[in-house]
């Protein structure tokens, strides 16, 4: 009996030890988003092989660590970014008192606390390499909202067509303007590089992947922990290869990009294996929203309907990936709701940083359902937006949509009475009656879903500022 009192006082003190481990070391966080990046593209979701190239690298991130089939993003890019920035709904980030909302790719104010500002605050080196686009105006850039240094773009990689294109019309506008690649570092102003054009469009993922093997490697001979953003230009369009893998799978360009980026996340797992930090190290591996709306996009969406811009699962659910070895149990694979907003919140809580406490937070602390403490979620509902417009909500496997969406175009459909799907019974969205006649009880978790949040928005003040 003593014997056994013995070991459970030293179990006990062994568990406590290790969160105060947990607590003093602090994790490096390396957040990989592809751009416009559908559910079905890499082999653990049903793609890689299927879709021209396979992606071994990546598909080792759930190997090694969580995959979940049920994570939830804003439906277009800004939205996007924004939420997992900030852990707020994008619509909370455009909110004005007194005024309607901010346009939905205006970016975030100053005002807003971004995901790089908590970790900047409690110590953290901020890096980010890549596409930025939430705000590209003075004090709104990434190094004036948290980063340290920055090399990318502030905008969307569509730009890239104009430089090529023979029907530019120079001065036809003050903002029709050929991007540039900027850098810049905190508290210094933003200098433009090179023109962002189709050949600057191909090789831009490989610089900025050698720039973050840079950032990581020079933090970590510091002993600095640090955060590594790597918002991917790929694949929105234009979708071209570096010249090193033009033609390399014989599939077309969608498929060299998809082999191309598996190499790149391949040496960003590499480099933090090889700087021995791999046991010390969150590894993410999402995308901002589903596949490009355009057909000439060859984008996949897996067995989900539709694409970005719309309502629809296809849009709305995408791949995510998280490695924390020792920490997070490998190998498991969950359906249960996650949004992209919960990142903000469950990275705080990992790193032991504090949420803002002075407005909103949507997202919500996933920590205990990453780390296998719980098998399920802490959420089980999410409202849906496209733009400035509510569509819809979830609850658990049911979907209401007040809105639907014309696929032809992006015509907005006015519903007489709303869409309802149950999405384990009918996952393309194709019957909004089936099951639902009998179970029609499902209109009043669903409808709260909405009401709640609609109050939660009248009773915001929203975001101040320029």
């Amino acid at each position: 009996m003593a014997i056994r009192c013995l070991k459970a006082v030293f179990l006990s003190t062994l568990v406590l030890f290790s969160m105060a481990a947990w607590a003093e070391k602090q994790a490096n966080v390396v957040l990989v988003l592809m751009d416009n990046f559908g559910y079905g593209e890499i082999g653990v979701y049903g793609g890689g092989v299927m879709r021209g190239a396979p992606t071994p690298r990546i598909d080792s991130i759930a190997r090694e660590g969580l995959q979940l089939t049920n994570f939830n993003v804003e439906a277009e890019c800004t939205p996007s970014r924004s939420a997992l920035m900030t852990g707020r709904y994008g619509i909370r980030t455009r909110q004005r008192a007194n005024q309607p909302p901010r346009g939905v790719w205006y970016g975030i104010t100053k005002w807003e606390v971004t995901l790089a500002e908590l970790l900047s605050d409690a110590g953290y080196a901020t890096g980010i390499f890549g596409k930025w686009h939430l705000g590209d105006t003075e004090g709104r850039f990434p190094t004036d909202q948290g980063f340290d240094e920055w090399i990318g773009l502030p905008r969307s990689s569509d730009r890239a067509f104009w430089p090529d294109s023979n029907s530019f019309q120079p001065n036809s506008h003050p903002s029709a303007k050929f991007t540039h690649v900027m850098s810049a570092s905190k508290g210094e102003q933003p200098v433009e590089g090179a023109v962002y054009d189709r050949a600057k469009r191909a090789i831009i993922d490989r610089e900025i992947t050698d720039q973050a093997i840079d950032f990581m490697t020079r933090m970590s001979g510091e002993g600095k922990p640090f955060f590594a953003y790597l918002p991917y230009t790929q694949t929105h369009e234009p979708v071209d290869p570096h010249p090193d893998f033009y033609g390399s799978t014989g599939n077309g360009s969608f498929a060299d990009v998809l082999a191309q980026t598996d190499v790149y996340v391949g040496e960003l797992l590499d480099t933090v294996e090889s700087l021995g930090i791999r046991e010390d190290t969150i590894f993410i591996f999402t995308s901002d929203n589903g596949r490009e709306g355009v057909p000439r996009s060859f984008g996949f969406t897996g067995p989900w309907r539709s694409g970005m811009f719309s309502p629809y699962e296809g849009s709305l659910r995408v791949p995510f990936l998280v490695r924390w070895p020792g920490k997070i149990p490998p190998g498991r694979v969950s359906n249960e709701m996650v949004h992209q907003m919960d990142v903000f919140s469950t990275v705080a809580s990992f790193t032991g940083v504090q949420v803002p406490t002075d407005r909103v937070i949507d997202g919500v602390d996933q920590s205990d359902f990453f780390t296998g403490t719980s098998e399920q979620s802490a959420r089980d509902s999410l409202v849906i937006y496209i733009g400035n417009t509510l569509f819809g909500a979830k609850w658990r496997n049911w979907k209401i949509l007040l809105r639907e969406m014309d696929e032809d175009g992006y015509g907005i459909k006015e519903m007489a009475y709303p869409s309802v799907y149950n999405l384990i019974v009918d996952p393309k969205e194709e019957v909004p009656e089936l099951n639902y006649l009998n179970d029609t009880w499902v209109d009043f978790p669903l409808y709260q879903v909405i009401e709640d949040h609609e109050l939660s928005l009248e009773n915001d003040p929203g975001a101040p500022g320029p």
